[in-house]
């Protein structure tokens, strides 16, 4: 067996916590995963894992051999990046986790576009909650808006800005006026978004002082922002949206541009990569080509 990919597999049936985890990430059999550590270990003359039905744990020599075995497969994808990037070609498969709506409305229109342009790159994508630990999952690539976590081990790059706007449908304006002020706010029915329990604050910025936050009161409760803009649409409330998933209904009169002369609230919108000694061809081309079209999208 090649020792290099059982090395690449033992460090990832390590990272996962067990041998069908690992053969999920790899695309392998359980059984496979298995041979390649005997393979090791028979080579070494060691055990390297203390393996049960119920979990399992390295023991000292296979502790050490750990670490040493992340630090050669970096160095080796290393030495691949530089030959990767020598031929100017994005190749191989990118493993990218982005928010559902930004995802399908803007992020994974963009990477298609680069899939078509580059015939060698593959798109393994990923539309959901946010990943807690994105270098254990195997990703290549991270899209988040708002604050970010622990970026241990991560490099961060903003690449857009998704600015938040107040808007209505003509109906509802008609019979319960239309906001002049934010402290008109109070008086309006929202259409409230409850993400894991809590309701999130509406939010204007106040020149060089904080941030003001609005808590939305109303009867209508929805944890998926498409929803809020249909029932906004529908003359349900008012609604607090990013400006890209609105744009169309704006510009066709269904909904309302509110309080556009007050600032608007801005979420920042960050690509975060796994921290490597050579940042690898596929992973730079998307960040790039992000950075550059995405802010005329969320504008």
């Amino acid at each position: 067996m090649d020792r290099l990919t059982s090395m690449a597999v033992f460090v990832r049936a390590v990272d996962l916590g067990s041998f069908a985890a690992a053969a999920d990430a790899l695309e392998m059999s359980s059984p496979m995963v298995g041979k390649h550590v005997r393979f090791l270990e028979e080579r070494l003359g060691v055990r390297l894992l203390n393996r049960t039905t119920r979990r399992q744990s390295l023991t000292e020599a296979g502790q050490a051999y750990y670490e040493r075995c992340r630090v050669v497969l970096l160095e080796a994808d290393a030495a691949d990046a530089v030959v990767a990037d020598e031929l100017s070609e994005p190749r191989g498969r990118l493993r990218v986790t982005m928010p559902a709506l930004l995802g399908r409305h803007c992020i994974a229109p963009l990477l298609m576009k680069l899939a078509r342009k580059h015939p060698r790159l593959e798109l393994d994508l990923s539309f959901g909650d946010p990943i807690a630990d994105i270098i254990e999952a195997g990703y290549d690539l991270a899209i988040r808006t708002g604050d970010l976590d622990d970026q241990s081990g991560l490099i961060a790059r903003r690449i857009a800005s998704q600015r938040m706007v107040v808007c209505g449908a003509r109906s509802y304006l008609r019979a319960s006026g239309k906001p002049k002020s934010i402290d008109d706010l109070t008086a309006h029915q929202a259409i409230i978004y409850r993400r894991s329990g809590h309701v999130r604050p509406w939010l204007f910025p106040q020149g060089g002082g904080p941030v003001r936050e609005i808590m939305p009161s109303g009867r209508l409760r929805l944890d998926d922002l498409e929803a809020i803009a249909d029932a906004a649409t529908q003359g349900m409330g008012l609604a607090w949206l990013p400006y890209w998933l609105v744009r169309e209904r704006l510009a066709t009169g269904a909904l309302i541009h509110l309080l556009s002369g007050h600032p608007e609230f801005l979420y920042e919108c960050h690509a975060l990569w796994p921290r490597s000694p050579h940042l690898p061809p596929k992973v730079r081309v998307a960040v790039d080509t992000l950075a550059a079209a995405l802010p005329k999208l969320m504008t």
